[in-house]
């Protein structure tokens, strides 16, 4: 299994913006084949804080959604980023909490 998670950080007032832009991308992403799970969410309590969270069954799964946008579409109009830190992480195993 793989996590992809972490944060970006926008600008306060570009926040809703962002998320705005990516929602058919959680929509792509939730309906691609090996996707557990895969939210870009507003943080509670820092107003420029994004949460990024995906889980995939495998890196080929992963890797085949990246590559699967069309390469003739317009980017998303979206807001700079200001600054990230997203991680792949690789699970070995998984028990209940």
């Amino acid at each position: 299994m793989i996590i992809v998670a972490g944060w970006l950080r926008v600008a306060e007032h570009d926040r809703d913006r962002y998320l705005a832009g990516v929602a058919e991308v959680t929509g792509q992403a939730r309906r691609a084949p090996g996707c557990l799970d895969f939210v870009q969410a507003a943080d509670v309590l820092d107003a420029e804080r994004i949460t990024v969270y995906e889980r995939w069954e495998s890196d080929a799964d992963l890797e085949r959604f990246r590559a699967s946008g069309d390469p003739d579409a317009p980017e998303p109009d979206l807001p700079d980023v200001l600054s990230a830190e997203v991680r792949r992480y690789r699970i070995a195993s998984v028990e209940a909490p």
